[in-house]
């Protein structure tokens, strides 16, 4: 390991915005994290909306949604460390009182959260996980894991680059009968057709650009962009379907999207 990171690792560690606990830190007893239930009263001191972004990376989208926001709680939720940093280095400069980071995995986290406690989920630019199900963050697996924590009708936005990832999506959706309340293959060409309410979330959608959004679209992909209630089911069906997998990759994090280069 690089000598940066583990002086992120070390400076993580003295950060008040960022919680770090992995599945073995749990005690085996409960499986349950001591704010669990307390994010309002213990760390925001407020009772407005909490918000996650999972898989936030370096926090672009937390710390953006959290400065657009003022009334909303936001959590940012990664394994990285070293990404996470920098959203939570910015952050703690800025003297932000409403957005917290927590370094988990995303697949422990009802051990988070009480029932009920959340009351939206972003997932932007995640990982499509091609190769297995239960790794898609938008996958039946998860969605009985979101069902836990989030409130009756809470709401689910999906941001991607990923034709696999959307279509995955949104027959997942259609299987288990999900309210759809916004739906687009290309959000920057999507018109202001709808309602009034169906404007405003295409408008929210395109409120902030992360460097790998803007990587796609410099790259002339197209951001695919859903939002679903989340109402509470006892039985899933997952997808069993043939998707042609996305044949691109990512650059790098040095890859300069004004220059091309």
């Amino acid at each position: 390991m690089g000598k940066n990171k583990l002086k992120k690792f070390a400076e993580m560690e003295t950060f008040t915005n960022v919680f770090q606990c992995g599945a073995r830190e749990l005690l085996p007893a409960s499986q349950t994290h001591e704010m669990a239930g307390h994010w309002r009263d213990r760390y925001f001191h407020n009772d407005n909306p909490i918000v996650l972004e999972l898989g936030c990376g370096r926090g672009e989208y937390t710390v953006g949604l959290a400065q657009r926001y003022p009334d909303k709680n936001f959590i940012g939720i990664d394994i990285k460390g070293a990404r996470m940093w920098v959203g939570a280095k910015e952050a703690e400069l800025a003297g932000m009182k409403n957005v917290v980071f927590l370094r988990t995995n995303i697949e422990i986290i009802t051990s988070f959260f009480a029932a009920g406690e959340v009351d939206e989920i972003w997932i932007t630019f995640c990982d499509p996980q091609m190769k297995k199900a239960t790794k898609r963050l938008t996958s039946t697996y998860f969605m009985q894991r979101y069902q836990q924590i989030v409130r009756p009708d809470g709401l689910i936005h999906l941001k991607t680059d990923s034709p696999f990832l959307y279509t995955y999506t949104c027959e997942m959706l259609r299987l288990n009968a999900y309210p759809v309340l916004c739906n687009t293959d290309d959000l920057y060409a999507a018109t202001a057709g709808g309602s009034m309410e169906h404007n405003d979330r295409l408008d929210d959608a395109r409120a902030l650009q992360t460097h790998y959004e803007k990587q796609w679209l410099d790259r002339g992909l197209t951001i695919k962009y859903l939002e679903w209630q989340l109402t509470h089911k006892t039985d899933f069906e997952e997808p069993v379907i043939e998707i042609e997998h996305d044949t691109y990759r990512s650059y790098g994090r040095n890859y300069n999207v004004t220059n091309n280069s």
